[in-house]
């Protein structure tokens, strides 16, 4: 599942855009159509203004705009950020790089980062540009894929790890479904990686979920799939 490989995780996804593109947009395809609506009660509702922190197509961007929130996209992909202003002509869509955001000092109420954050490289970086952004009294509302999963793999019923859960590394999964390809890639990395990241950005973490993910049979997995926090800039 992981290697060591020296091809930036942006790079990979500019590559990978259109099979994204067509993975995204397929209902129920992934995970994301069975989380979604569980994600966004975790939302603050609409205030001022909300950025979408790696937006890729704009598929969480979309369902934001929908609950009433002013939403700006960001991706560091040239081909997502196309695709996402084509999907709606309404929305304001922008190339940049999470950990060096062209927005003034508190310039949002709500930063939302939806299974972004494990694949930039600079980590420390991109929190501290999202919470230099956000206003007094703002949230981060951030998705990951679950770090415990991220190291290891099932061999039948047995959760097995492939290495040390305390070692940052890099992935490169290539998957095919239905036969629609795709290839994943970023960062395998601990739990406290994260949660340092938002301490030294000066973010409090005031909510943290593990939701249940389900299989077609209705049975749950035995490991989390996803990790969700929501944190705020203090007042």
């Amino acid at each position: 599942m992981t290697e060591d490989i020296t091809a930036k995780p942006e790079q990979d996804w500019e590559q990978q855009a259109r099979n994204w593109i067509a993975w995204a947009r397929r209902p129920g395809f992934d995970s994301y159509w069975g989380y979604r609506s569980r994600f966004l009660e975790l939302v603050p509702p609409p205030a001022v203004a909300t950025l979408d922190l790696g937006c890729g197509e704009g598929r969480v961007s979309r369902d934001l705009s929908e609950l009433g929130h002013r939403v700006t996209g960001v991706d560091i992909s040239p081909v997502l950020v196309e695709a996402a202003r084509e999907a709606h002509p309404d929305g304001r869509y922008m190339v940049a790089d999470a950990a060096d955001l062209p927005f003034d000092d508190g310039a949002f109420d709500l930063v939302v980062a939806y299974n972004v954050l494990m694949d930039v490289d600079d980590l420390s970086g991109s929190v501290r540009e999202a919470a230099r952004v956000l206003a007094p009294g703002g949230r981060l509302v951030l998705a990951i894929t679950h770090p415990i999963t991220n190291t290891g793999r099932f061999d039948g019923e047995t959760f097995v790890l492939d290495g040390s859960y305390f070692e940052r590394r890099r992935f490169r999964q290539e998957v095919e479904r239905d036969g629609l390809p795709m290839v994943f890639s970023g960062w395998d990395q601990p739990l406290s990686d994260y949660t340092t990241a938002l301490e030294t950005a000066g973010l409090l973490i005031e909510a943290l979920r593990e939701p249940v993910a389900l299989r077609a049979d209705g049975t749950s997995h035995r490991v989390p799939w996803h990790l969700w926090m929501r944190a705020s800039r203090p007042a």
